[in-house]
């Protein structure tokens, strides 16, 4: 009876499949468990390497950004400089301009006109001098033959006689305005003096510039720079002496409790005889700018003396760039 009954059987065979069905279930709920343990790890480790990556992408676009806008304000700045200049222009045209320091320079009307024509004829010789070092420097990326090269060194050298004769010219008109340097821009006017660049100084900074030089033209140029350094520090000195007579003459008697009218006219005059000193000294302080430029020029070679030149033009052209990148700073 046990052996012919369909109910055994068939729960037997239940029982069969469930444990077998139990089995499977356990065993692939292992599987699942293990495959996805195995893929979260990858997937952090491509996360990580994405992020990476994003963050590396991020990086790279901010900087070149950063290198973008550095560009973008070298070239507003230059624009913002060249309109300071433009309208600087129109106000001394139109007789706006009076000077570093209040009314009574212009009050003038000599005076004022000669200082503006000055700050013109200067202007436009700026101009040309940087058209000259453009030439210079393509001639000599060209590797242009000497005799070519020294047509554009001697117009350089002559391009300079002609701002000297501007600046004599200028001495006599308002010698104070030359020597303020409210005709250069604020970097230049650090390094000024006398109403204009220090001899000596110009050429430690052009050397480097020009070597290699034989044994003979570096003891003509120590022997030029100590003779400039030695007529400056006279000049300076004859300078200091004139500043501290002028001052003594203008504050003569003022202290007396009743001022003779005749005195005071007197020392005026006095004061404005040593003025004409002041003239004296920026003249020759000129000159001796002039000479160290052309005894520089016989000492070096063709080639030299155009990397010279076009040192000195891009030295006082990057003072230029300067000033106007000091105008043009964000201020908090």
């Amino acid at each position: 009876m046990a052996d012919n009954s369909p109910r055994t059987d068939t729960s037997t065979d239940l029982e069969a499949d469930a444990k077998l069905d139990d089995g499977h279930h356990h065993g692939g709920a292992t599987g699942v468990s293990t495959m996805s343990d195995h893929e979260a790890t990858t997937k952090n480790g491509d996360s990580k390497t994405l992020r990476r990556l994003a963050q590396n992408r991020e990086a790279a676009r901010k900087s070149r950004l950063r290198k973008k806008a550095y560009v973008q304000q070298l070239e507003s700045s230059r624009v913002k400089l060249n309109q300071i200049e433009q309208e600087l222009q129109r106000a001394r045209q139109q007789g706006l301009y009076m000077g570093g320091g209040g009314g009574g320079y212009g009050n003038d009307q000599n005076l004022h006109s000669g200082a503006v024509a000055f700050d013109m004829e200067y202007g436009r010789w700026v101009e040309e001098q940087h058209r000259q070092m453009c030439e210079l420097r393509a001639a000599l990326q060209a590797h242009v033959a000497d005799n070519e090269l020294r047509l554009l060194v001697d117009g350089g050298m002559a391009h300079y006689d002609d701002v000297f004769r501007l600046k004599a010219v200028a001495a006599k008109a308002d010698v104070f305005h030359l020597v303020s340097g409210m005709w250069k821009t604020p970097a230049e006017r650090c390094f000024m003096w006398m109403g204009g660049f220090r001899p000596s100084e110009l050429l430690k900074i052009l050397i480097p510039q020009i070597e290699p030089l034989t044994e003979q033209q570096l003891l003509g140029i120590c022997n030029l720079q100590q003779s400039s350094q030695q007529a400056e520090d006279a000049l300076s000195q004859g300078m200091e002496a004139l500043q501290q007579s002028l001052a003594d003459t203008v504050m003569g008697g003022l202290l007396v409790s009743s001022p003779n009218v005749a005195n005071y006219m007197g020392q005026m005059a006095m004061a404005m005889g040593k003025l004409g000193t002041l003239e004296s000294f920026v003249r020759q302080a000129d000159n001796l700018r002039q000479q160290t430029l052309q005894q520089m020029h016989r000492i070096l070679t063709t080639r030299q003396a155009a990397r010279g030149l076009l040192a000195m033009g891009d030295y006082f052209a990057r003072l230029r760039a300067l000033s106007s990148l000091w105008s043009a700073r964000p201020r908090d």
